[in-house]
């Protein structure tokens, strides 16, 4: 089936192998050997009391996948990022990150967020970064038939006053390839009323807007927030709007977009995320599937739609209709998204007329 993939942190991209090469060539200091590192990727969940009456219970045990020793999300980005040493190795995520979700997913479009300037690469600066990162797409792009965007990440551990400084530099340095910002991070740590002068600047300069809500709060009104104080397009994650009829009514109206994963780093909370996805498929939002950070979890955007099919019951139609909501919802200029939403139909109509089962239809399991 062909794919958008709309929420795609580039660092959790990054593959085993990759990290594993840069950090023995830069001799990072680090607790275990890289490959360990990435297999015990684990994110503990925080205090259980904060989730006590959630409509759809949150677990509070361990998960029976869960290491000895695990590795937060956090931890190892940043081990990740510490590895980046030259342009070069910008391009190379980027165009690995492509390469990827092409041959695992049958990806013809795909939006990754990127952070700030990695500590070792601060001489490039924010449009030598971005060069960088855009030549990796472009070289995917000329690879593989797809079409890529940047998102400028925003991150809610900082201040207002960051993070405004962060939109600034965007929005003074406009770069074809990067058609808006995303708000990341922890939300229970960054409320989103903190950033709206943030995402005011944005919105003024034609820059697209979304941002994580309703994921870590267990709350509907930060995605009220998200909509509309700061102007968001689409919402990623979003599972806590169950908690408000009236804000999953009003969502359903609107047809807000939704991008979600079934995958965790929180691998005890993935049972959790599934029921979460399901209930808001039931409730009639638009529901599209991403992958969020594959190399790190590790998932692939085909195994969350295996996911949808063989755990949730999803049909190859609905499964067809999240995918063209994935190219309603992406950041293309609108002739560029008319002619891949063409694309997709035709795809998906030989996939028809030939009567061959997708990879990812409910009932296809491969040898």
């Amino acid at each position: 089936m062909p794919k958008t993939d709309l929420h795609c942190h580039l660092i959790g991209t990054v593959r085993a192998e990759t990290f594993a090469e840069l950090a023995r060539r830069h001799r990072l200091d680090l607790p275990a050997a890289p490959e360990t590192i990435f297999r015990d990727v684990n994110s503990l969940p925080p205090d259980p009391k904060l989730y006590e009456n959630t409509r759809i219970p949150v677990p509070r045990g361990r998960a029976a996948d869960e290491p000895e020793v695990s590795y937060s999300l956090f931890q190892v980005s940043g081990w990740v990022v510490e590895a980046l040493r030259d342009a070069d190795d910008l391009t190379r995520i980027t165009y690995e990150a492509f390469e990827a979700a092409h041959r695992t997913s049958s990806v013809r479009h795909l939006e990754v967020s990127f952070d700030g300037v990695p500590p070792h690469l601060r001489a490039l600066g924010y449009l030598g970064a971005v060069e960088a990162y855009a030549e990796g797409i472009r070289l995917a792009e000329r690879d593989f038939g797809m079409s890529g965007r940047l998102i400028a990440a925003v991150d809610r551990s900082t201040t207002a006053e960051q993070a405004l400084a962060r939109v600034r530099e965007v929005v003074d340095n406009p770069h074809e390839y990067v058609a808006g910002i995303g708000l990341d991070n922890l939300e229970t740590v960054g409320p989103p009323e903190r950033f709206a002068d943030a995402f005011r600047l944005a919105g003024q300069a034609g820059l697209r807007r979304t941002a994580h809500s309703s994921e870590h709060a267990p709350v509907a009104v930060n995605t009220v927030t998200c909509l509309d104080l700061l102007g968001c397009d689409r919402i990623d994650h979003g599972y806590y709007v169950l908690e408000d009829d009236e804000v999953v009514a009003r969502c359903r109206a609107e047809r807000v977009p939704f991008v979600v994963a079934f995958t965790t780093s929180r691998r005890s909370w993935r049972p959790w995320r599934r029921a979460s996805v399901a209930a808001m498929v039931e409730a009639g939002l638009n529901v599209i599937l991403a992958d969020d950070d594959p190399g790190l979890f590790p998932t692939t955007l085909t195994d969350e739609y295996r996911i949808a099919a063989d755990d949730l019951g999803l049909s190859r139609t609905t499964l067809r209709a999240m995918s063209l909501a994935g190219v309603d919802a992406c950041w293309l200029p609108e002739a560029d998204k008319a002619a891949l939403r063409q694309r997709f139909v035709a795809e998906f109509d030989a996939l028809d007329a030939s009567g061959a089962e997708p990879a990812d239809a409910p009932g296809h399991h491969p040898e």
